[in-house]
């Protein structure tokens, strides 16, 4: 009797369980929200794999090949671009469809992301972000005076993080237009006095600034910035700085033989610093070409002189 009273409840509790109960009316702020951004549940859905996405090869950094590391990007950028199609005045959509889209080589698509983002933001509530990646794909392009306005846009903060490489690029595209002391300025209102341990960021920016006085003769400055870093970092300035220097993105290309160079010279590593300021100097029209053969004839006159002694750091005349 009492197993068929509980096999009474348990059913009576299923059927209860089953009826269909009233729907809560929605809330004023939901009404509202679904007016504005109908697809919004579904974009922040693709927003979520999107970034998850994007954050995959960075934590894999070292073990993915190129091609898994596209077939990433790739995938945020069909999720963002089909995101787009259901939210196009999305700023966080825009964002990261910019930066996949670059990181894909597709600059024309983002740019065009990146330029709808500052349209519906104007140019002064956009982020670093945004200013900064476009200030960049407009100096790949060879569109220096673009790249500049957008590039300033993007240094409004005095913080490293995240920062870097736009620095390094607004520094390098005002030293082109031959604005040296505002080049150096930008850099030297970042730049730590010194570096106790290995800070990518800062050792990034302190070697830029090196390079800036190296291609403008400032010998003196430039010797005094690495004599620095490398008496704050020790042996980590020899093994860790040139991975660094190796990662980086440079604007344009060629400037790597060029940081490079300096960098195995500061180091006493000649025939290495002879090859990357030969690689320079053949690069086009590099607009610090004549630097890098001044290098090249103090190289082949030191071991000229010497041929037998250890090679040391040259040093600039006192």
């Amino acid at each position: 009797m009492r197993r068929a009273w509980v096999l009474l409840l348990f059913v009576s509790g299923l059927a209860e369980a089953r009826r269909p109960r009233p729907t809560q009316p929605a809330a004023p702020a939901d009404l509202w929200q679904r007016a504005i951004e109908p697809n919004g549940a579904v974009v922040r859905v693709l927003l979520t794999k999107a970034r998850e996405a994007l954050g995959r090869p960075d934590r894999g950094m070292d073990e993915w090949a190129v091609e898994q590391r596209d077939a990433f990007f790739r995938d945020a950028y069909n999720i963002l671009h089909e995101a787009r199609r259901l939210s196009p005045d999305n700023i966080e959509v825009l964002t990261l469809l910019g930066q996949a889209a670059d990181e894909l080589g597709k600059t024309r698509e983002a740019i065009d992301a990146l330029e709808a983002c500052i349209r519906i933001q104007g140019p002064d509530r956009a982020s670093s972000e945004v200013t900064g990646r476009l200030g960049a794909l407009e100096l790949r392009l060879g569109h220096r005076d673009a790249a500049i306005r957008w590039l300033r846009y993007s240094q409004a903060t005095t913080s490293l993080m995240g920062n870097v490489e736009g620095l390094v690029y607004l520094a390098t595209a005002l030293a082109d237009r031959g604005e040296v002391l505002a080049a150096t300025e930008v850099l030297q209102r970042v730049v730590p006095s010194n570096i106790p341990y290995f800070n990518p960021d800062a050792a990034m920016v302190a070697f830029s600034l090196a390079v800036l006085y190296d291609r403008d003769e400032q010998r003196g400055n430039a010797f005094t910035v690495l004599d620095r870093m490398q008496t704050s970092l020790n042996q980590m300035y020899t093994t860790q700085l040139q991975q660094t220097l190796v990662k980086f993105r440079y604007v344009p290309g060629e400037d790597q033989h060029y940081y490079l160079a300096l960098f195995y010279e500061s180091i006493g590593e000649y025939i290495e610093a002879r090859t990357e300021w030969a690689l320079y100097a053949a690069s086009g029209d590099s607009p610090w070409r004549a630097r890098a053969l001044d290098h090249i004839v103090a190289i082949d006159a030191q071991r000229r002189a010497n041929p037998t002694a250890r090679p040391t750091q040259i040093k600039p005349p006192k």
